[in-house]
């Protein structure tokens, strides 16, 4: 348990919270790329809490601005897109994707460049996302993760609406035991028709669906590693045979985890707070073996979102589509096939804000204890100017974050630790593109 002044220490998010001074010194994902292909690459959006828009110039730059006019507050949103930026349609004033003001026509002994600047934060595309940094000073260099290191076509990346705070939306991704309950399956699928589908492939060679595994074997034994990226979680499951089953998951501090989606497969998903009690999360998959078949990932989830904000279909207007016979028969929550339901009806359920302070944490929990402990120790770190962020540093760090890796084995007779590492060099070294060590 946890007092009240801790739990908003780690779940309020605006500007000059402690965790959204956190959360502002990492890039975060502020859109997809695919939402700005029609005729008006504008949205709105806001983000840890501020009200912003987002454009995309004709060279293909994008700006992130403060959606209200700094002249006379008017809505930036519906400014005009031109070749330089985005022009208010109120009295024309026009700001670029740094926020400088380039014009104000209708002053007219004001038109020179300069002042007034609109709020403004940098932006980078990385497979598939916009990343902004809403931080001070310059932002850190991206980590060569396997996501960012990819080619286009071996990843796909989605996003999703929950309604929710961003933490308990974290928190659910490092929390390994909760698979053989909330994501149970009571009948196993052929594993050779899983393709995009979580959690209903095979374990790692075997012919033995993983929705078996998780179901017969329910009490993993977890250990957790810090690691220069966060934690690595691994999941022990010891078979009736005495082989071992070994998943790794990894939780990127501060909002992302990492975790295997199939033998050749990651999904590499950030938990971005929208405000305090909304978030989205922002997944890639990035493939090991063949390209991804984007268009059957992409109509695969549209079966189950609704556009233009991407919200479930299932959600707490409809119970999530609660069945209580498919709970009997089919699934162990009776909320359908899709596990990213299954994860929204846990982590909405818990209310808009978690109360912790009248939990009761077990041992499975270690990793949400770790997590915990270095975000309130990097809210120490900003606060008095004392010590280092994880992952921040030059380039020279940010290259060698590798991986992480996030895979599915079973050990034989010889050592778990080693029969993981050893098939993630397997999938390296036959990957089409240089996949680098993840370890």
């Amino acid at each position: 348990m946890m007092s009240q002044e801790q739990n908003d220490r780690l779940t309020r998010v605006g500007p000059q919270t402690p965790a959204g001074e956190v959360l502002r010194r990492y890039w975060q994902p502020a859109a997809l790329v695919e939402e700005f292909e029609g005729q008006r690459p504008v949205k709105a959006i806001t983000l840890l809490g501020e009200a912003l828009v987002l454009f995309r110039k004709a060279n293909g730059t994008f700006g992130l601005i403060g959606r209200h006019c700094p002249h006379r507050g008017a809505d930036l949103v519906a400014g005009r897109l031109e070749a330089d930026g985005l022009r208010c349609v109120f009295h024309g004033w026009l700001y670029n994707e740094k926020g400088t003001c380039l014009e104000r026509p209708a002053e007219p002994k004001a038109n020179g460049r300069g002042e007034p600047r609109a709020k403004t934060y940098p932006c980078e595309v990385k497979a598939g996302i916009v990343f902004a940094y809403m931080g001070p000073g310059d932002p850190p260099p991206f980590p060569a993760f396997d996501c960012f290191q990819a080619p286009p076509e071996y990843t796909f990346a989605f996003k999703g609406l929950w309604e929710c705070n961003w933490l308990q939306a974290q928190e659910v991704g490092i929390d390994p035991a909760h698979a053989s309950y909330l994501h149970r399956f009571l009948e196993d699928e052929d594993p050779e028709d899983s393709y995009g589908k979580q959690f209903r492939g095979a374990a790692a060679d075997a012919a033995v669906p993983l929705t078996k595994i998780l179901r017969d074997y329910p009490a993993p034994d977890i250990r957790m590693d810090q690691t220069d990226y966060g934690i690595r979680l691994t999941a022990l499951r010891e078979l009736e045979d005495k082989t071992m089953h070994v998943r790794i998951t990894n939780g990127i501090f501060p909002n992302a985890i990492c975790i295997p989606m199939s033998n050749e497969m990651t999904i590499t998903q950030w938990h971005v707070p929208v405000d305090d009690e909304t978030c989205y999360w922002y997944s890639i998959f990035t493939s090991f073996g063949d390209c991804v078949d984007q268009a059957t990932m992409r109509a695969q989830r549209l079966e189950m979102i609704d556009l233009p904000d991407y919200r479930s279909k299932r959600n707490r207007s409809n119970n999530y589509g609660y069945d209580p016979v498919e709970q009997a028969t089919a699934t162990y929550t009776g909320m359908g096939f899709d596990i990213n339901v299954h994860d929204q009806w846990a982590v909405e359920s818990l209310g808009r804000i978690q109360d912790r302070t009248d939990e009761h944490l077990g041992q499975t929990d270690v990793g949400i204890i770790r997590h915990r402990r270095m975000l309130l120790r990097a809210m120490e770190v900003i606060e008095t100017g004392e010590g280092e962020l994880p992952m921040w540093g030059g380039a020279d760090k940010a290259a060698a974050l590798r991986g992480p890796v996030a895979i599915d084995e079973i050990a034989g007779g010889q050592d778990w630790d080693a029969a993981w590492k050893a098939r993630d060099l397997r999938r390296r070294n036959a990957s089409p593109w240089p996949a680098s060590e993840g370890f």
